[in-house]
C-alpha cells in the first residue's frame, strides 16, 4: 500500500469505582488477559487491512468488542447487568469517521452481539437507530438467530441485582452503592473500541447492558451518536463510559472531537477539559478512550479506575485497570 499510515487501537471495559484493594490478584489477571485478547483481536484486523477493501478500522472495533461481549467479565453482551425486571436489555453504536455513517440499537434482548447488529444498521439500513422489537425484527430479516434472554443471565449479575435491591439506596444511579458490589463489578460500565487503519479512517464503537436495576426502558449514552460514540477523520474517534445521563446532556464524544477540530488543541487536552473539568464539575464519573488523526491514543477518566488497553502506532501494547 502506497503511503500507508500508522495503525492503532484502544479499548475500554468500563470506568467506575474499581478499587485495587477490592480486587484479588486472580481477578485482576483475568481482566488483564481478556483486555489483551480483545485489543489483539482488533489489532489483527488492522494489521491485515492492506489485504481488505472497505473500512478496516470498522472491522477492528467490531472484532475487539465481540471478544468483550462474549465474556462474562464486562457489562455488555453475555456479562450484561439485570434490569429491575431481572432481564437483560442491551444498547450499542458504531460510527465511521470517513463517511460519518453511524448505526445504533437500543433495548434489544435477544441479540448475542449487539455491536454486530449496530454495524449492520449502519451498513444496510436507511436509519441510524433502531430500538427494541423493531431492531430485532430487522435483525431477523437480515438472518440473525434470536436467542433466549436466559443466555445473558449469569449468577454474578443475579447476585448483584439482589444486593442492590436489598441495599439502603434509592436507585442504581447512586455511586454510594459501590460498596455492595463484588470486586470487578462495574454498574456503570460499557465496552468500547476506537481504531485507525492504514488509510487514516477512524472508527469508534460502544456497547453496554446499561445500569443495574434500571427501569422504564432506560437508555443511556452508549447508543447515542455524539454522546457515547463519535468518529470524524478530521479530528478524532471517541468511545465513552460512565454515568450516561450526564454524558448525554454534555454530548461528551462529539464535544471532545469538536474541541480538537475548532480549538486546534490536542486530543488529550480536549478529553481532559471535558472529562476532568466539565464532567467532574457536574459530579459525573466516567471516562473515554480516543484516537486522533495522527494515530495518537488517549485515555481520560475521573473515576478510580477504567479497564483499558491499547496497541499504539509503534506497536506497543499497554493494559491498565487502575489510575
Amino acid at each position: 500500500m502506497v503511503n500507508a499510515g500508522p495503525i492503532a487501537i484502544a479499548i475500554h471495559g468500563g470506568a467506575g469505582p474499581i478499587r485495587r484493594e477490592k480486587m484479588t490478584q486472580e481477578v485482576e489477571a483475568t481482566y488483564r488477559q481478556k483486555l489483551e485478547e480483545s485489543v489483539r483481536a482488533g489489532y489483527e484486523a488492522l494489521a491485515h487491512s492492506s489485504k481488505k477493501s472497505g473500512a478496516s478500522s470498522t472491522d477492528a472495533v467490531v472484532a475487539a468488542m465481540i471478544v468483550m461481549e462474549d465474556s462474562e467479565l464486562f457489562n455488555a453482551g453475555k456479562g450484561s447487568v439485570f434490569t429491575h425486571e431481572a432481564e437483560v436489555e442491551m444498547d450499542a453504536s458504531i460510527m465511521e469517521g470517513n463517511s460519518l455513517k453511524a448505526g445504533a440499537i437500543a433495548g434489544v434482548r435477544h441479540i448475542r452481539n449487539p455491536i454486530r447488529l449496530a454495524s449492520d444498521v449502519m451498513n444496510h439500513s436507511d436509519h441510524v437507530m433502531l430500538i427494541g422489537e423493531g431492531a430485532e425484527t430487522y435483525a431477523s430479516e437480515l438472518g440473525y438467530k434470536l436467542i433466549d434472554n436466559s443466555y445473558f443471565h449469569t449468577e454474578r449479575r443475579k447476585r448483584q441485582l439482589q444486593r442492590i435491591r436489598e441495599a439502603t439506596v434509592d436507585t442504581a444511579l447512586s455511586e454510594d452503592s459501590s460498596d455492595i458490589f463484588e470486586a470487578g463489578d462495574n454498574m456503570l460500565g460499557t465496552v468500547g473500541a476506537v481504531a485507525i487503519d492504514r488509510d487514516g479512517n477512524i472508527a469508534a464503537a460502544t456497547s453496554t447492558g446499561g445500569m443495574t436495576n434500571k427501569q422504564y426502558g432506560r437508555v443511556g449514552d452508549s447508543p447515542i451518536i455524539g454522546a457515547g460514540t463519535y468518529a470524524d477523520n478530521s479530528s478524532c474517534g471517541v468511545s465513552a463510559t460512565g454515568h450516561g445521563e450526564y454524558f448525554i446532556r454534555t454530548v461528551v464524544a462529539h464535544d471532545i472531537c469538536a474541541r480538537v477540530l475548532y480549538k486546534g488543541i490536542g486530543l488529550q487536552q480536549a478529553a481532559d477539559e471535558v472529562v476532568m473539568d466539565k464532567l467532574k464539575n457536574m459530579q459525573a464519573d466516567g471516562g473515554i478512550i480516543g484516537i486522533d488523526s495522527q494515530a495518537n491514543v488517549v485515555f481520560s477518566f475521573n473515576s478510580s479506575g477504567m479497564y483499558r488497553a491499547a496497541i499504539d502506532k509503534n506497536g506497543d501494547l499497554e493494559v491498565h485497570i487502575f489510575k
